[in-house]
């Protein structure tokens, strides 16, 4: 989990200073009618936070396996309204869930690496699985932004 933190650490330091780079014009382009802009990818990326903070908590004290919980992401980031929030709120909030994040993955004892979440589709991935996964999808989503930087 180290590794992990370690990531989302860098991730804390760098996205607000690589936003502040972005014209207000590239926050808001979209390069599709059908694709995300800059802001609501980290709209989205603050969703996944919320879902995955209640996954790895779950995964801890609910019984195995522990349900993952549905998630549609394209009415998350349309209900949320991203598009018209300041960016600077979005990046507020978007590091103040990752520092809960970091918390709350520092906290998992190692006994409970291997405890099971069950997917929407009933196959089930270890809580370890889970937090990989986590920083992963942001590195994803980050380069997406900020193509090369992460």
């Amino acid at each position: 989990m180290r590794h992990q933190i370690e990531k989302l650490t860098e991730f804390i330091k760098a996205v607000p200073e690589e936003f502040k780079q972005l014209s207000e014009q590239e926050y808001y382009e979209r390069p599709a009618p059908n694709k995300w802009s800059k802001k609501e990818i980290l709209g989205h990326l603050c969703d996944s936070a919320v879902v995955n903070q209640r996954r790895f908590i779950a995964a801890q004290i609910a019984s195995q396996p522990a349900p993952m919980g549905d998630y549609n992401q394209d009415e998350w980031v349309r209900l949320q309204g991203y598009q018209d929030t300041p960016v600077d709120d979005i990046i507020e909030y978007w590091v103040s869930l990752n520092k809960t994040i970091i918390r709350t993955i520092s906290n998992i004892p190692s006994q409970h690496y291997e405890n099971l979440l069950k997917t929407e589709g009933g196959s089930t991935v270890t809580l370890q699985f889970a937090v990989r996964d986590y920083v992963e999808h942001m590195e994803h989503h980050l380069e997406q932004i900020f193509p090369s930087q992460f």
